[in-house]
């Protein structure tokens, strides 16, 4: 029974990826046609008013500018198709990449048509692709990007001055190179100021280019150095564009950035102000259960920073009713006054409230999932034993979480570190052998239970999982050793001196 649910539940996802992946198509086409609105926006406002004229004497470019485009365009969902299927199922991933190529394309015609041909920011599309995509299709749409670029200037006269025979050529070179060389050293940026410094170090490779592109007509010192200097300043430009538009994109399509990661992470972000305020011991429990994850998701090579940041508002639902949590709790307790039932839906409502909650305050759905999923579908054992010593029969399913189970690596990691550290906080004992005895008995109760069957995580990765959770454990719950407690009058003389924990 329980293997064909499974297989109905993969025949009705495969179906509907199918479905998306339709869906997807004709969102592509929509996005080529509004490229081709937008080409041809850009050589009528750069043939005006003889556009007519042009589009009657260069039938045979337009046509190879056409299928040019078509081809370039189909390729990158080609790409997609072959590479990254899971993204190409949702038809705003496709609007994301051709918006970025759209509006790079627009950016880069303004400042060729009206500052230079060698001001065009030759590094913003692959610095955008880099930090709202990832860097491997950063690359092969940075490469996709220049050729359409190259495409444009070959078949019309957006710029009339460009000499086909080099600049064209040294400009796709030089575009080509600036974007690879913008991703390789982005990747390591983790500030919005370091992405700024990107763009001086970007422009290093591209003037030694334009240096070595010159030296047959060196003695022309005042061209070299015109021509150098609006390439430093393309390189520094694509870096300011870039740290302008990515905001904007980051909300519009509500992307992960690790600028914005680390920003929901600060201190003075809104819900965790609440959360430290109104929940203090759910804030620290987040803020140890956070490290743990970040400290798991290096350990395997996932996202660390979406770890960190998933973990800080995992529990952020307990904001709802706080005093009906363990952390937060004095000497009252509210679950001594209630039913089993009702304090088992109290408990477990707050996977459901953290996602409303955080889709309310337009945090990333990523961050969202983790909250709703990050319990599964476990039973809460505290409540079901008390039900079944009140009444001696109980539905688990009525003191069972509501789920679904993890979806993500990155929910895995923080339901296994959420149950670990909340378990080894009640610890007398924190050895490492204690500690490893615990996380294995978490884990395995998990696996036996179906909660990692959905997110493709293996079994090295969770024994890795386990082992950093260990490492990590026994330091933050490490043995003290006792101090003496010693007070001193103004005569610097003992007049107290007692044991107590350091």
């Amino acid at each position: 029974m329980k293997e064909k649910n499974i297989e109905n539940k993969e025949k009705e996802k495969r179906r509907r990826d199918r479905v998306d992946l339709i869906r997807s198509a004709f969102v592509f086409v929509g996005c080529y046609l509004a490229l081709l609105v937008v080409v041809f926006f850009m050589i009528l406002i750069s043939d005006y008013p003889a556009w007519q004229d042009y589009f009657t004497k260069h039938t045979t470019e337009l046509i190879s500018l056409v299928v040019s485009l078509f081809f370039l365009a189909g390729l990158v969902f080609l790409y997609y198709l072959f590479e990254d299927r899971a993204a190409l199922v949702k038809p705003k991933n496709v609007i994301l990449v051709y918006t970025l190529l759209i509006v790079s394309l627009i950016i880069s015609y303004v400042f060729g048509e009206f500052i230079h041909i060698y001001s065009r920011p030759v590094a913003v599309f692959a610095l955008l692709a880099l930090f709202l995509i990832n860097r491997r299709h950063a690359l092969f749409l940075n490469f996709v990007f220049c050729f359409m670029m190259f495409v444009i200037d070959l078949f019309t006269d957006i710029v009339p001055t460009m000499d086909i025979n080099s600049e064209i050529y040294s400009t796709f070179l030089l575009s080509f190179i600036g974007g690879s060389v913008a991703i390789f050293l982005g990747e390591r940026v983790k500030t919005r100021g370091g992405l700024l410094l990107t763009g001086i170090f970007i422009a290093m490779p591209i003037a030694l280019l334009v240096l070595l592109f010159n030296l047959p007509s060196i003695g022309d010192w005042i061209d070299y150095i015109s021509s150098a200097g609006f390439r430093i300043m393309s390189c520094i430009v694509s870096s300011i564009l870039a740290l302008a538009l990515l905001p904007l994109f980051e909300w519009s399509f509500n992307r992960l950035t690790v600028f914005r990661l680390r920003e929901l992470t600060s201190t003075d972000a809104e819900l965790l102000v609440n959360l430290k305020a109104k929940a203090p011991g759910t804030f620290n429990h987040s803020l140890i259960v956070a490290q743990l994850a970040e400290s798991c998701a290096v350990a395997i090579g996932e996202n660390a920073e979406l770890a960190r940041t998933a973990a800080y508002y995992h529990d952020v639902g307990k904001l709802k009713q706080p005093e009906c949590f363990t952390e937060n709790q004095t000497d009252y307790n509210v679950h001594d006054e209630i039913t089993p039932e009702l304090s088992a839906d109290i408990i477990r409502s707050h996977t459901k409230d953290g996602y409303e909650l955080l889709m309310e305050k337009h945090l990333p759905k990523a961050i969202a999932d983790v909250a709703l999923e990050h319990h599964g579908t476990l039973p809460i054992k505290y409540f079901y034993d008390k039900a079944i010593r009140y009444s001696g029969d109980a539905d688990l399913k009525d003191f069972s979480y509501l789920g679904p189970i993890p979806q993500s690596k990155i929910a895995a990691i923080v339901m296994i570190s959420d149950a670990t550290e909340a378990a080894t906080r009640a610890m007398p004992d924190r050895s490492p052998e204690k500690v490893e005895k615990v996380c294995r008995s978490i884990i395995e109760e998990r696996m036996d239970l179906g909660q990692f069957e959905e997110c493709d995580i293996t079994m090295r990765e969770l024994t890795v999982i386990k082992q950093t959770l260990v490492e990590a454990l026994s330091g933050v719950h490490h043995h003290r050793v006792k101090y003496p407690a010693i007070q001193f009058n103004r005569d610097r003389t003992v007049t107290k001196s007692e044991e107590q924990d350091g």
